[in-house]
């Protein structure tokens, strides 16, 4: 399954109900299971960003009903990447052509 890094920034509403998180965290793994991802890693993080996930899903879809669903709720603002592991790197610069 593609791999997908979810970056979370802190709205106003979600630091005023920050009690209510860690609840909404488990939410949100469970959300992202049922549309057939799987979480691999969750970070609460010093910096720019409040929250780091790491999971995979079935498609770029997935991922970005996730994210549309999850800034719906107002508490984060999201980022999502598309990554790649070190071999489909490799693979992929395997390909190039030009020089």
């Amino acid at each position: 399954m593609p791999s997908y890094i979810l970056l979370m920034k802190l709205t106003e509403q979600g630091r005023k109900n920050i009690k209510e998180a860690p609840g909404r965290v488990e939410a949100g793994i469970k959300a992202w299971e049922a549309l057939g991802g799987k979480m691999t890693s969750f970070f609460v993080t010093m910096g720019e960003y409040d929250y780091v996930a790491v999971g995979e899903a079935p498609n770029d879809e997935v991922a970005a009903t996730f994210s549309l669903m999850l800034s719906s709720l107002g508490n984060v603002k999201t980022m999502t990447l598309r990554a790649f592991t070190k071999e489909q790197f490799s693979a992929m610069v395997k390909k190039i052509t030009i020089t």
